[in-house]
């Protein structure tokens, strides 16, 4: 695995930054808002670091992390739609809720994947992109993804 850059380790620190707030937005809010200050911080870190993934070429070409960096701009995007106009009528708050909780989706992918390929270092816990471990844990995310979208969807219908 290569080194990190500097724009790398921004990148990563900003990330944490996002995983954290997101998370902090998801227990305390139920959902992730522009109104919340963990929202906020949540969202304003994550377009950096979507952003910055854009600037990030380990392989030299386009690669499945820039894929992932366009389709959380895009779900921010959609969200903020959502949250800031009628767009999408009496469905606003749960296309916001699905587009932003999305987002932490995709943090999640490369968090992951960064993670075991790197960590522990020296002796990272998987050495290959086609490790079953990855695919395990690619399969745990969208199953708590899935459960947390419905999760939120339906408090959100509750109220």
């Amino acid at each position: 695995m290569p080194e990190l850059t500097p724009l790398g380790w921004f990148h990563t620190a900003l990330g944490t930054v996002a995983l954290v707030s997101g998370a902090m937005a998801l227990v305390k809010h139920k959902e992730i808002t522009l109104e919340t200050r963990s929202g906020l911080i949540y969202l304003v870190a994550t377009l950096i670091t979507a952003g910055t993934a854009l600037a990030i070429f380990q392989h030299g070409t386009f690669g499945p992390g820039h894929a992932l960096a366009v389709a959380t701009l895009l779900a921010l995007a959609i969200g903020t739609v959502a949250s800031t106009t009628k767009l999408f009528g009496n469905m606003s708050r749960y296309v916001r809720a699905i587009s932003y909780s999305a987002t932490l989706f995709f943090h999640c992918i490369p968090a992951v994947t960064d993670g075991l390929l790197r960590l522990p270092v020296g002796d990272p816990v998987i050495t290959s992109l086609s490790d079953p471990i990855l695919r395990a844990c690619y399969l745990v995310l969208a199953a708590l993804f899935l459960i947390g979208i419905s999760l939120q969807l339906r408090w959100i219908h509750r109220r």
